[in-house]
């Protein structure tokens, strides 16, 4: 990590868009969608408005067939990765600009949006997989297995 800069997102919100599933020419997986976070404000008479923002996500290999798989409109999800944005020129010699968030981290959400509340074990359970379908857990951080190591 560079000195003195964190570039770091956390997102929670509702998908827009099934996640598009692309390859790249030397075969590797990307996956892109939009996920939209919502906030309240009060406009000038005092009165409360609800505001919401678009994000554009990235994510690849693995992570980007998993979001191929899983990641369809209206999902509630877990997002976490970094700003990153890309600039380029059309046939005008227009420059334009993208900043999308580069997934590391994508976690399921609560049940899908056809299922019932009913049908979620934990309320707060990540990674839910549809029936008859299994989900791999994304890879966790090596945890210290010498209790020495534990902060507690």
């Amino acid at each position: 990590m560079a000195r003195g800069t964190v570039n770091k997102v956390i997102l929670v919100g509702r998908v827009g868009r099934d996640a598009e599933l692309r390859y790249t020419p030397s075969g590797a997986s990307v996956a892109s969608f939009s996920l939209a976070t919502n906030y309240r404000s009060k406009d000038e008479n005092g009165n409360w408005q609800d505001n919401t923002e678009w994000h554009n996500i990235s994510a690849f290999g693995s992570l980007a067939d998993f979001a191929g798989q899983y990641i369809k409109k209206g999902r509630l999800l877990y997002v976490e990765g970094r700003l990153h944005t890309r600039s380029w020129e059309d046939q005008n010699n227009t420059k334009h600009y993208r900043t999308e968030i580069m997934a590391n981290t994508i976690q399921l959400l609560g049940p899908k949006p056809e299922e019932s509340e009913e049908q979620l074990v934990d309320e707060g359970t990540s990674q839910v997989p549809a029936k008859n379908d299994t989900v791999e857990e994304p890879p966790v951080e090596d945890a210290p297995t010498d209790e020495e190591d534990l902060p507690f």
